[in-house]
């Protein structure tokens, strides 16, 4: 008898143990998204590498939002399908091709770094800037801050190009940590869009509030994802990739724009 009890103690024990292994397998589940993309940050800025993007299973990954409501396409939106977003002179004869993720931590470093000097390279109208935006850090990383952002950056063209790239740079003044999902909250992005003057209009409060802009985003997502781009964040000229990273820095101002002159034969 208490042999078999012994047993059952053992056996209860055993039960216990291989609860918590499981338990401890799916938190360990829960974390390896979050631990990997924080990774990735660093080897970023320690290597130049960028937000790498699952192309394969995002090809695959249709935003329901495109489905289930109508699609309707922001004033100045431009490119195929009115999925890219064109900042400068339409006319240029170089074009400078930005793929970002609004919340992509390494795209941030990007721009407090470099955002400034993209602006700039458009002014003597030469080069103009086509923005194509991802959201596949939504599913990553759980929650729907980039298509959030997306659809209310959509808000924002249709006020004009020159809201749009204001309402672009506060967003990455203001990007949340990537573990957080700060630009899933409406309330959020319309609070930081009381930054950009003139845009808080009750147009674009609407149509954040009432996500006029879902299906854009979903298809400019999509757009994104069938781009052969492999990480964020990326820039073309003319088709060819500038370096965006040296050593554990984002390269400076002086050396991005060398590039990106020498890229469009400008030297």
């Amino acid at each position: 008898m208490s042999q078999d009890k012994n047993k059952k103690r053992i056996s209860a024990r055993e039960r216990i143990q291989e609860a918590q292994r499981r338990e401890q397998q799916a938190a360990k589940r829960r974390q390896r998204i979050v631990v990997t993309v924080s990774a990735v940050v660093v080897l970023a800025l320690a290597g130049g590498v960028a937000v790498a993007v699952n192309s394969a299973s995002d090809k695959n990954d249709k935003s329901s939002a495109a489905a289930s409501a109508p699609l309707v396409t922001p004033a100045n939106a431009s490119g195929p399908n009115g999925t890219v977003i064109t900042y400068g002179k339409a006319d240029a004869p170089h074009t400078m091709a930005v793929y970002e993720d609004f919340r992509c931590p390494v795209c941030k470093h990007f721009e407090a770094a470099n955002g400034e000097t993209v602006k700039k390279l458009t002014e003597d109208g030469q080069i103009k800037v086509e923005f194509h935006l991802a959201a596949f850090l939504d599913k990553s990383l759980g929650g729907k801050g980039s298509r959030t952002a997306l659809a209310a950056v959509g808000a924002a063209l249709n006020e004009g190009v020159d809201q749009f790239k204001a309402f672009h740079d506060v967003l990455y003044a203001n990007q949340p940590d990537e573990r957080e999902d700060g630009f899933g909250d409406v309330n959020h992005i319309l609070d930081l869009a009381g930054q950009v003057p003139g845009l808080k209009t009750d147009a674009f409060v609407k149509a954040v509030t009432d996500k006029t802009y879902a299906p854009w985003a979903a298809k400019v997502a999509d757009a994104f994802n069938d781009s052969g781009v492999t990480g964020t964040p990326t820039v073309k000229v003319d088709g060819k990739q500038i370096t965006l990273f040296a050593g554990n820095a984002v390269v400076p101002p002086e050396q991005f724009t060398a590039q990106v002159k020498q890229a469009a034969g400008l030297q």
